[in-house]
């Protein structure tokens, strides 16, 4: 039964890898319009889901899609259901700052179980399934070893849709720097979340974020051998609001120090 179910959780990573490729391809092909044109953006963040709703609806008959541009509001409920970000970054997208994704979440009867991150400019997959590990291509993922604070390299993301929290943030981020080597914010977080996933950053935290922008990335890190929570401690972090992300020891050092500034 365990071989059973590996099996159609990978077939169901076989359909998101190539619906996320599809999207990849589509938007590497474009000539980003100046910045600020933002109508250009919605018409190929549009596009791309539509191509990945297509693909993933021909390659699974009867599941659902919730996407960021075109179906936000659809229930997620039902036996398969995708939680797609057909482009993750779209500012780095409209600036040509290679650092954009197409992200891909698949949850089997309200669970999440399969994870893809299409990294657009480098064109490289990350994919992740319950229970058979989370992988660049070929090569395995593991979070990072790293156990002391004053060595890490956390990841971030600005509250900017929510200036409310900013101040709260700031604290944060300013005892996050004084603990820390330092802090990165690239402007995609479902690739920020593969970092954490290939141990490239040590913990990851943000705290306005959709479920589309983490469902994937949160597969990789759980299927890489670490831990996602949101800022209050709970594992259900399909909602929006906040995510803290990291190794076992840097998740729990830095989801204390978080709750306590």
């Amino acid at each position: 039964m365990r071989r059973r179910k590996v099996r159609e959780l990978k077939d169901l990573v076989d359909v998101a890898k190539a619906a996320a490729a599809r999207a990849a391809s589509y938007l590497r092909g474009l000539t980003p319009a100046a910045p600020g044109q933002h109508d250009f953006v919605t018409d190929a963040d549009r596009t791309a889901e539509a191509l990945i709703a297509a693909a993933l609806t021909a390659g699974v008959p009867g599941s659902t899609v919730v996407g960021e541009e075109l179906s936000p509001d659809v229930t997620r409920s039902g036996e398969v259901v995708w939680i797609v970000d057909p482009l993750d970054g779209t500012t780095n997208f409209l600036h040509r700052y290679p650092q954009y994704a197409v992200s891909i979440g698949c949850a089997v009867n309200g669970a999440l179980c399969v994870g893809v991150v299409h990294d657009i400019a480098r064109d490289v997959a990350y994919w992740g399934a319950r229970g058979a590990g989370a992988w660049e291509g070929d090569r395995p993922l593991r979070v990072s070893a790293l156990t002391e604070p004053r060595q890490a390299l956390v990841g971030t993301g600005f509250p900017f849709k929510d200036l409310r929290r900013l101040r709260r943030y700031l604290g944060q981020f300013a005892a996050v720097m004084g603990a820390t080597s330092g802090i990165r914010r690239a402007g995609s977080a479902a690739l920020d979340l593969a970092d954490v996933a290939a141990g490239r950053l040590d913990a990851f935290w943000e705290l306005t974020l959709a479920p589309w922008d983490v469902a994937a990335g949160v597969v990789l890190i759980r299927e890489a051998s670490g831990v996602v929570t949101t800022l209050d401690g709970e594992d259900d972090v399909l909602k929006h609001g906040s995510l803290v992300a990291g190794s076992p020891a840097m998740h729990r050092w830095l989801l204390q120090l978080l709750r306590s500034t």
